[in-house]
């Protein structure tokens, strides 16, 4: 029996051949063929009630009439068109593998195969029961689309595509979709291929070679010759991918050592660097990778026959360690602690020299890092932007590291006095960031600090050095990937894709406003409006009801309410026509084609926002300029938005993607565009009679509030809001046990205009996405609306052959309840709890928990519905 490297041709099993081809590169192209007849096939099966085969395969009679049992077990193809599932006798036989890769052990899970057939036939039963007999846990998908669903979901080690017939699809086209993705990199795909008669010449592989296959196999329906081919590629090349893969563990302790790491080749050509070499040579990895050693220009304070030295001990296979002293890119010599240990690969040589070095603390080498930093600054040298940004924290690393300490006692006494002579100097500059104050005051906190101190804020200034302070890191998408995709399609602004292929969402803007029929004056309200908006102030207020007798137009008569609570005209000075006039020209422009992001939308935020307004602490820590600024941002902060979130727009290449650089796309555009209809009639400019100055801090309020709702900073203002008005407010109420110490908290904030931004931040975001905390009905209608649009979204993206942003929202299979409980755990809790201890908002979090706990027990029951069955029965 001939292993996954056997050459092509050679006998493998009865009746059949085997070749072998290695991966090539692979991009997505082309259009899958599909029939009428395939669209009539399920999707993705797997079997879990199927009797086992006669020796001699399975015929197509024991398939189509299984025996009652069977029957009574199976799942109907309808209820599983679009489901991923395990065969229960491959999950009972599965069992994880112990494998040893140098020093480290690793346990591979069972392994995971997917079949691509278009129908069921003998072959794909052979390679059914062959995956059933190694303990494989096994799916079928039936089209391109579920195969390609089925793979992102599971990531299957090993996928077997159906290349006998295009009939149904195109298996070369499947496969370049699957190498597209990053997850294929490590899987192994084979073909099955018509067999051939022994008249026939050989065909080549060069075709599913460039399609990105690994292996050919030519049709054989034998469970055996099935078998022994899945466990030839087991013990071939899925264990190698495994071995791969565990390598980039290897890679990230490297990149994050804080040694210098140099590997070379047995020639002496520099094969890998990491980061801290990079930071201690003043070279970037692309300047050194592939150049040999004897190129890069050498110091001259070295012995003569130093380097003669050195090559005679690690020829031999020895190790050796001193001191040397190395050139950095800008010409400096530093002195370094150096070990070079070979290490054998192919053949039994040595194929690779493996250098550790370190900086030795010498007042020399300070000096030359200071000279080296002053020179790069004045000169402009670009190119070294990256690495002396990290250059003085990689000294104190050095200066901080136990081994050179105690194995170097004479250098231990000029440890303190060296530490941050240059520091000082590099920091003496007039202009200074904030950030760039806390790292001097940490530094000048290390410099007369115990060894162990020094080190913990050394760690410190890494982390503040880092550009995503407030982001904190998601796990792998394995373990939610409805979190994964939330993150994914509400905190990023996509890949932008470089078919050419643009999306040009309809501009509904509506200067016109004449034809809408709204009330003259707020008192000229119909009664079924005015009841309903009699309990406007309440948190149950009902949207939806107000929706349907306004006709789809709730945003006006609220808004006409809401503006009149709270005085807006009278702070603009303009007219109550003026005011209704500008929410009627407002509202034209949101889309009411849109499930979500319509004038109820806009509403319920403008309705959440005065509900918020109307708390006593939020009332006591901001002026009547920042309510109104607040209400008209709620009015205006989804006007014109297309139903497609800024990933799809910016992956699209829209206009508005590159109007606004793939920054902000819809939040930029919804100011700018409220703004300027607002300027373009008299009749509805609001802002017309206030003075530059008030008009100027309004507007910047407005943008800054509509701004906030964008995801790609959430983290970072629920930080601000926490740890600037929380903690504080929290210490104060802690300290002070006075009656008056809530008003002094609040006043406080006042005097802090900061403080006041944040406010207002948080009060929009925790408005813009308050679903979840609604009465349990609104919670629902709001899920179903959201999921809608995500849903044609991804069809959309789909069909225009666009990256796919949230691939769980797919609505064949997406489980809304799992969606909103990772939108709950990972978006909601936190800022919710942040926002109620300042707030105090009893009402809402316990609608949170109620709405938690409806959708923890519709995923537990695994509904597909939005209700229980008993909601529904009521």
């Amino acid at each position: 029996m001939n292993g996954p490297g056997c050459a092509p041709g050679l006998l493998n099993g009865p009746g059949r051949k085997t070749t072998t081809i290695s991966q090539g590169t692979a991009t997505l192209h082309g259009l899958f063929i599909k029939t009428d007849a395939a669209d009539s096939i399920p999707s993705v099966l797997a079997y879990q009630s199927r009797q086992p085969p006669p020796c001699a395969g399975p015929r197509r009679k024991d398939r189509r009439e299984p025996s009652a049992s069977a029957r009574a077990r199976a799942p109907h193809c309808c209820g599983i068109e679009a489901e991923t599932q395990t065969s229960h006798s491959s999950a009972k036989q599965a069992s994880t593998t112990e494998i040893q890769i140098g020093p480290m052990r690793l346990t591979q899970d069972p392994i995971q195969v997917l079949l691509i057939f278009a129908k069921e036939d003998n072959q794909s039963d052979g390679f059914w029961w062959a995956c059933d007999r190694a303990g494989y846990r096994c799916n079928i998908a039936r089209t391109p689309e579920s195969a390609l669903e089925c793979f992102l979901d599971k990531h299957q080690e090993i996928i077997v595509i159906d290349h006998r017939n295009s009939r149904y699809f195109d298996a070369e086209a499947i496969c370049r979709s699957l190498r597209a993705t990053k997850p294929s990199e490590h899987t192994v795909i084979l073909a099955v291929v018509p067999g051939t008669s022994s008249d026939q010449e050989e065909t080549s592989v060069l075709p599913l070679l460039h399609a990105g296959f690994d292996r050919r196999f030519m049709e054989n329906s034998s469970i055996t010759a099935c078998y022994n081919e899945l466990i030839q590629i087991e013990h071939g090349e899925v264990r190698s991918q495994f071995k791969l893969r565990a390598c980039n563990a290897v890679f990230t302790a490297l990149d994050h050592c804080q040694e210098a790491v140099e590997i070379t080749s047995e020639d002496h050509v520099i094969q890998y660097v990491n980061p801290a070499f990079e930071r201690m040579m003043g070279y970037h990895k692309g300047e050194l990778i592939g150049k040999e050693l004897t190129e890069l220009p050498k110091s001259d304070k070295n012995h003569a026959d130093l380097l003669d030295t050195i090559n005679t001990f690690i020829k031999k296979g020895k190790e050796w360690q001193g001191v040397y002293y190395a050139r950095r890119k800008s010409g400096d010599s530093i002195q370094q602690h150096v070990k070079i240990t070979p290490v054998i690969g192919q053949g039994g040589k040595i194929r690779h020299f493996v250098s550790l070095k370190r900086l030795r603390c010498t007042n020399e080498n300070n000096k030359q890092l200071y000279k080296s930093h002053r020179d790069e600054k004045y000169t402009g040298d670009n190119s070294q932007s990256e690495s002396h940004s990290f250059r003085c924290k990689n000294r104190r690393k050095d200066s901080t590291d136990v081994k050179s300490i105690t194995s170097q006692s004479s250098d231990a006494p000029s440890l303190q006095t060296r530490r941050y002579s240059s520091m000082a100097r590099i920091h003496s500059m007039t202009i200074e960031a904030p950030i760039t104050k806390v790292i001097n005051i940490i530094n000048a906190a290390q410099e007369n600090s115990p060894i162990t101190v020094a080190e913990a804020l050394d760690r410190v200034l890494e982390i503040l050095r880092t550009t995503e302070l407030y982001s904190p890191q998601l796990g792998t998408k394995d373990e939610d990937p409805h979190t994964s995709d939330l993150v994914g399609g509400l905190m990023t602004d996509g890949l932008r894709r470089l078919s050419g292929n643009e999306y040009v969402f309809s501009k509904n803007v509506n200067l016109s406003h004449s034809h809408l029929s709204v009330p003259v004056t707020i008192n000229d309200v119909p009664p079924c409006i005015a009841q309903l908006l009699d309990n406007e102030e309440s948190w149950d207020f009902n949207i939806f009801e107000l929706e349907a007798v306004t006709n789809k137009r709730p945003l006006v008569y609220l808004g006409l309410k809401v503006f009149a609570r709270f005085g807006v005209a009278e702070f603009l000075n303009c007219s109550e026509a003026t005011l209704r006039a500008w929410l009627q020209m407002i509202e034209a422009n949101y889309h009411s084609s849109n499930s979500y992001h319509n004038s109820t939308h806009a509403a319920d935020v403008l309705h959440a926002t005065a509900f918020f307004l109307g708390k006593e602490r939020v009332k006591g820590s901001l002026d009547h300029l920042d309510e109104v600024a607040a209400l008209i941002a709620a009015t205006i902060h989804d006007v014109d938005h297309p139903g497609r979130t800024n990933s799809f727009l910016c992956n699209a290449g829209s206009e508005l993607a590159v109007l606004y650089n793939d920054t902000a796309v819809l939040e930029s555009h919804h100011t700018a565009l409220a703004f300027q209809l607002t300027a373009k009639d008299s009749k509805c400019n609001i802002f017309k009679n206030i003075d530059r100055n008030h008009y100027r801090t309004l507007r910047q309020a407005i943008i800054d509030m509509v701004l906030a709702t964008e995801m790609t900073k959430h983290f970072e203002h629920v930080n601000k809001f926490v740890n600037s008005i929380n903690k504080p407010m929290a210490s104060e109420e802690n300290s002070s046990h006075s009656e008056g110490s809530d008003c002094e908290s609040t006043a406080n904030i006042k005097n802090f205009p900061d403080n006041q931004t944040l406010i207002k931040r948080m009060m929009i975001k925790c408005a813009d996405v308050a679903n979840p905390c609604r009465p349990l009905e609104l919670c629902i209608e709001w899920a179903g609306r959201i999921s809608e649009e995500y849903f044609a979204q991804t069809d959309e993206e789909k069909r225009q052959g666009l990256p796919v942003v949230m691939p769980v929202f797919d609505r064949n299979t997406c489980s809304i309840p799992k969606s909103q409980i990772s939108f709950i755990d990972y978006f909601i809790t936190d800022m919710f709890d942040a926002w109620d201890a300042f707030a105090h908002l009893p009402v809402l979090m316990q609608h949170l928990a109620n709405n938690y706990k409806h959708w923890k027990t519709l995923d537990e029951l695994k509904c597909k519905s939005l209700r229980l069955p008993s909601e529904n029965n009521n």
